[in-house]
């Protein structure tokens, strides 16, 4: 066999197999894709657009403090899960809707991923989760974005 094919055939199964394993390592440590992590100036903008379809946008954490947000309460604690549940059981599954908590970094949060979590169940389409990368205060107040008053 050509050795040229070889190694061709080779960088080819290095690439798929590769693909494979950081497709499943993401899956198996997040219950969100990378894609729908939603930045906060972005939600920003669509929040003062006078023209932008709203999503709804729900506080995962201890306190609602974005405009327009809806407040659950921390997502860690089996009641708000449940008020959550509830919230989003008169939605239809294609509306937009993105999360927050701002307690803390990703890596520390107690809230996001069982949120995130029972979204994925209902089988929501259209979920985000706001990329609140130190807290709600740096990444959101401290920028002058909307918060409720």
């Amino acid at each position: 066999m050509n050795p040229k094919k070889i190694a061709s055939a080779l960088a080819v199964l290095v690439v798929v197999v590769l693909t494979v394993i950081t497709q499943i390592s993401w899956k198996n440590a997040e219950p969100w894709r990378p894609d729908q992590l939603m930045e906060p100036a972005d939600l920003a903008t669509v929040i003062t657009s006078s023209d932008a379809k709203k999503p709804l946008i729900i506080s995962i954490g201890p306190a609602a403090t974005i405009k327009t947000s809806v407040g659950v309460g921390p997502a860690n604690e089996a009641e708000n899960v449940a008020k959550l549940e509830k919230l989003l059981s008169k939605e239809p599954k294609n509306r937009d809707i993105v999360i927050y908590c701002g307690c803390c970094p990703f890596a520390k949060c107690p809230n996001v991923r069982p949120a995130f979590t029972k979204l994925n169940e209902m089988g929501f389409k259209n979920h985000k989760l706001l990329n609140i990368a130190k807290n709600l205060k740096t990444d959101w107040l401290d920028k002058g974005y909307p918060a409720i008053d």
